[in-house]
């Protein structure tokens, strides 16, 4: 079985010689097994029938828009839904369950939100027939013997209400209708389930209570949105990606509002790239898998703990499918306090004070050391971009003074990036990042290091202005490590981005530090995140939106002891893998641990 795949927002017929067409050894022999139905200037269209899966079209393209895949022959009767000719395909479908929270894992473009679509009512799957789309009793009849028959069924004769927090929020503040309303009088005329005083403040929207739509920042709309989701009296709750733009407590808030939601009895799915809270919320565990805007193959539901460490693994045993080259374990398991004791001392900063008209921010002083990456934790609004950007040199402290030397007395260099991205810059990706890191960015290290771990090869020529906002993501944390410099500040290098490539990005940054023996300052709002690259912790506390202290570089076990400690929660350690996961709120080992004040166990 082959899919042919062709990106046709970016095919760019009238700049290239239609190498597709011209190397295809099909066509060389007589076939029209590529072609231009609507002229020379469209993208063409390959019969997927004819082609003989040689991929010519796929080497010579100088643009990189087409994939040719061959997948296993019985996949075909497992088609779920294709997007037109030579578009995305999706096999199976995960399937929920009455009274528990099915959480859907996997990277960006493999079809998640597809599947939400299709369970939610929204999207008719077509089985992968194009031309001839099935009615309702063909589909039934696809899936009958399955769990799904009956869903679909009650689909059909819409005896289901579906409620979906979509993954796109950002939209919201630009609806007429709703732009200049007060969130309380939106999510008034919402509740229908009378949960939206309990809501109120579990959310924590008492502050914004009267604020309009337009005026509400990313994770002001976000918990709006979960909360206009949950307060409406539905029997299948879809939760696509409720954590974006949120910090670690807010997360912890949402995964609570919607564990409630299945403890009554809801059917709920969850897409999350943040696994910490999708093990925190999820009963089953279903991985998306495949080619991102090729095709993706859903995988048979396990339980949450098996389910994760089967994606961190990479090999799904039941199935006997290897989808990753590589496993990915945690390094908290052998975690030592002293790591960096005898390591020398990069960069000393001093007690620093920065004011503003309605905030505050306390520095304490501290020293890094080469090699040495320090994650940074704390609620948004607490302080921590400024932080960043007085390391950075943007803004100047009113106390204290910026570093502008190493601890051996050279030029401090720094490079930085920023929390939110321009996406002006006129020219590729390819000029961008020379213009960064000049002829660095041409060397086989960084090629290898940064530019394929970040998967940008197949981005190279493409326009920045085109990215979208992950790829835009990726391609300015590869500025930044193109530049030459002794400290890296990365502000939320996480966020847009899958969790491949987090971790694809988390392991560039680690080895572009200690192979060059320069340091790194990260600030990150996901747990598994922070532990997976930090080696060690600034920890904010304080009272968002007005006061912020920022404490001195400390330990890994010490910073996140420090941090989780004023959210009341517990972490114990996977025995398999190492990730942290979280306890249960008053179980027996989050009161042992409380006890013993050890909120984030390192393990023996």
């Amino acid at each position: 079985m082959r899919i042919s795949v062709i990106d046709r927002e970016r095919c760019r017929p009238t700049d290239c010689n239609h190498e597709c067409r011209r190397f295809c050894p099909r066509v060389r022999t007589g076939d029209e097994t590529v072609i231009f139905p609507d002229g020379p200037d469209k993208p063409p269209i390959i019969v997927e029938e004819l082609c003989s899966g040689a991929a010519m079209c796929v080497k010579k393209c100088p643009f990189h828009v087409i994939t040719v895949v061959n997948l296993p022959e019985k996949l075909k009767s497992d088609g779920t839904h294709r997007f037109g000719v030579n578009g995305f395909e999706l096999f199976r479908m995960p399937i929920p369950k009455e009274g528990k929270v099915l959480g859907l894992i996997g990277p960006n473009g493999v079809g998640k939100t597809t599947a939400i679509q299709i369970l939610a009512g929204e999207l008719k799957p077509n089985l992968g027939r194009i031309d001839d789309p099935p009615d309702w009793d063909e589909i039934i009849l696809q899936y009958r013997g399955s769990e799904l028959q009956p869903f679909f069924e009650k689909i059909r004769s819409n005896e289901i209400t579906p409620i979906h927090k979509p993954q796109t929020i950002t939209e919201l503040p630009k609806m007429e209708s709703i732009a200049d309303k007060p969130i309380h009088e939106l999510l008034e005329s919402a509740d229908s389930s009378g949960r939206l005083n309990e809501l109120k403040t579990t959310m924590n929207l008492t502050d914004i209570w009267e604020r309009p739509i337009k005026f509400l920042s990313g994770g002001e709309l976000q918990r709006v949105a979960i909360t206009a989701a949950i307060i409406r009296e539905g029997d299948v709750y879809f939760f696509d990606e409720p954590t974006a733009y949120l910090d670690v407590r807010e997360r912890l808030r949402v995964g609570r509002a919607i564990r409630e939601l299945s403890e009554m009895g809801k059917t709920v799915v969850v897409v999350e790239h943040d696994l910490s809270i999708l093990d925190y919320v999820s009963d089953l565990i279903c991985m998306f898998y495949g080619d991102p805007g090729v095709y993706g193959i859903v995988s048979h539901p396990h339980g949450t703990r098996v389910g994760i460490n089967i994606f961190l693994d990479g090999y799904i045993p039941d199935e006997n499918m290897r989808f990753r080259d590589t496993s990915i374990s945690f390094k908290g398991m052998t975690a030592q306090d002293n790591e960096f004791a005898g390591a020398k001392t990069l960069l000393e900063y001093q007690d620093m004070k920065k004011q503003f008209e309605d905030f505050e921010l306390e520095v304490q002083g501290g020293s890094v050391k080469k090699g040495q990456i320090v994650g940074i934790l704390g609620p948004n609004g607490i302080g921590k971009t400024t932080f960043v950007k007085m390391l950075a040199g943007i803004l100047e402290p009113d106390v204290g003074e910026v570093p502008t030397q190493t601890a051996t007395g050279f030029e401090l260099k720094v490079s930085y990036k920023p929390q939110y991205i321009e996406q002006n810059y006129p020219g590729t990706v390819r000029m961008y990042l020379r213009e960064a890191g000049g002829n660095n960015v041409d060397t086989a290290d960084f090629k290898t290091t940064v530019i394929r771990r970040l998967g940008l090869e197949h981005l190279i020529d493409h326009g920045v202005a085109d990215l979208s906002g992950g790829e835009l993501q990726r391609a300015a944390i590869a500025a930044c490590l193109a530049r030459d410099a002794d400290i890296y500040l990365l502000d939320e290098p996480s966020a847009f981005l899958d969790i491949e490539q987090r971790l694809a990005s988390s392991r560039a940054i680690r080895k572009l530090v200690q192979d060059k023996l320069r340091t790194a300052f990260v600030v990150e709002h996901s747990i598994l995140m922070a532990d997976y690259l930090s080696d060690s912790m600034v920890v904010f506390d304080g009272i968002p939106g007005k006061k912020g202290r920022a404490s001195q570089v400390m330990t890994l076990r010490k910073g996140m002891n420090a941090f989780l400690s004023q959210m009341g929660v517990t972490f114990r350690r996977d025995p398999q893998t190492g990730r942290p996961r979280v306890n249960k709120e008053g179980s027996q080992l989050d009161q042992q641990q409380k006890a013993a004040n050890e909120y984030y166990y390192v393990g023996k």
